[in-house]
């Protein structure tokens, strides 16, 4: 029985990050994964299929739509799903690829199998399709990282046809001519964009009064018209109840299609669909871990119960990422894991949760961290917003980017950053600089007088931060 210093359950971010933190610091490390290929659901069927399906679809609807407008003249355009998805899993294959070389040239042991708790420092691994091997193993530490899975409604659950989850929703193999998105959270409106770029009839259906939940009114207000714009139809405040079935119909040969149900103040709607994506979040995977068997307690919510330094109720297991509470964010699950490496390892891990920014890859993006102005005055804080406009960034205009705005929360009497958001074009990477900023206690003013190149989207973070004392250069 092969004997380690960790052995970790998962390879999704949070599980390789802490293998290789771990295997820097000079600990023996076993990498247990039921997939074939590492990297879990975010590289191999989530978060990068669906950034470079997003990348892709926005590429063609521009021909489509804004090519000609651009002095661009193009003819015989044409969209050929096959080619665009070959491309999507040409670069899953090359991010799994390079997950794998990292973890052999860190001297990792990959075993590809289903593993199962049989003790507080044993695992069972069961193999698990090509290349798997049953293996029992110790580990004076194990982490439990086994990500999470999508969530269905009892009443509408997935068929892998019909309904389906985002799972499935990034591997089409032809473009529906009615998709009906339940959930207009991240991965919803995401999936719905790429879609509806393509050429789908898409609605949108949130049981909340408006999509992007966690966001600011203003933000979410904005983004619900562009999207709307992008052909994109938006229904809030409606429950989703039920399904009525495809059934035949001998005068079409396509046959009548599925009618998804639901009801707003008591009216019945109804919204014909050949899918129905639901996106209505994500559950921890802990099923078969042999968690009771090892005396691993749950919460609650029925996630896996952690103190502050993610330490389980058993000494010597750990858990991070998706199965603990907090976000479940890719990005989340690597701080968990780099953290949880260097605290078995002597070290002086750090995770500051309340920094974790989120964004939704729309076009424009929405990303946020902190505090939104919102939820500040809802918690009766008494704080200063800075506000600026893409719109009169010189960058933005020449790049036709000029919708959406910066937001910057500050303290009113400290001028402390307590948070912002962001609606706009690279939303998800101007987020980092304010993020960096609060990570040291930074102010709104300590934002302003950062330099930033000229002509930049970033200058907007700028202008955002002297906005806050009524200082903004570009705007009155």
């Amino acid at each position: 029985m092969d004997s380690f210093d960790l052995a970790i359950i998962g390879a999704g971010p949070g599980g390789y990050v802490c293998a290789f933190r771990a295997a820097q610091l000079g600990l023996k490390v076993a990498l247990i994964e039921k997939r074939p290929t590492l990297g879990g659901t975010c590289l191999n069927i989530g978060c990068i299929p669906t950034k470079s399906l997003l990348q892709l679809s926005e590429h063609y609807a521009w021909a489509r739509h804004h090519a000609a407008d651009s002095g661009i003249k193009l003819t015989g355009l044409e969209l050929d799903l096959a080619a665009l998805m070959k491309k999507k899993d040409a670069v899953v294959q090359k991010l799994v690829g390079g997950v794998a070389q990292l973890a052999k040239a860190r001297k990792i042991t990959v075993l590809t199998g289903h593993a199962t708790l049989t003790g507080a420092n044993t695992i069972k691994v069961d193999a698990a399709g090509p290349g798997g091997v049953s293996a029992e193993i110790t580990a004076r530490n194990i982490v439990l990282a086994s990500g999470s899975a999508p969530s269905e409604l009892s009443f509408l659950p997935f068929d892998g046809k019909t309904v389906v989850s985002s799972d499935q929703a990034v591997g089409f193999d032809a473009v529906p001519k009615r998709l009906v998105v339940v959930g207009g959270g991240a991965i919803g409106l995401e999936l719905a964009s790429v879609w509806a770029r393509l050429g789908a009839d898409v609605t949108v259906v949130e049981f909340l009064p408006k999509i992007a939940a966690n966001y600011d009114d203003d933000v979410v207000r904005l983004l619900t018209r562009l999207l709307t714009k992008q052909g994109i139809k938006i229904e809030v405040a409606a429950r989703v109840t039920g399904l009525k079935p495809p059934t035949p119909n001998l005068k079409s040969p396509e046959g009548t299609p599925a009618v998804l149900t639901a009801e707003r103040e008591g009216k019945l709607l109804e919204f014909p669909a050949d899918k129905i994506l639901v996106c209505v979040g994500r559950r921890p995977v802990i099923e078969n871990l042999g968690l009771e068997k090892a005396g691993v307690q749950l919460d609650e919510k029925k996630r896996i119960k952690v103190d502050d330094h993610l330490r389980t109720t058993v000494p010597g297991i750990w858990a991070i990422g998706d199965v603990v509470a907090g976000p479940m964010l890719a990005h989340k699950a690597e701080e968990d894991g780099a953290a949880v490496a260097e605290w078995i390892a002597g070290k002086a891990g750090h995770v500051d949760w309340n920094l974790m920014p989120a964004v939704i890859y729309t076009d424009p993006e929405l990303a946020g961290v902190g505090l939104g102005e919102d939820g500040a005055k809802a918690k009766g804080l008494d704080v200063r917003v800075g506000k600026f406009h893409f719109a009169a960034n010189g960058r933005a205009v020449a790049v036709d980017a000029a919708d959406g705005f910066v937001k910057i929360i500050a303290d009113a009497k400290t001028d402390r950053i307590l948070g912002a958001q962001i609606i706009g074009r690279g939303a998800s990477e101007l987020i980092s600089e304010v993020v960096t900023h609060m990570e040291y206690g930074g102010s709104a003013e300590d934002l302003g007088r950062t330099v930033h190149s000229h002509p930049t989207l970033s200058e907007a973070v700028k202008e955002a931060g002297l906005a806050v004392s009524k200082s903004a250069l570009h705007a009155l």
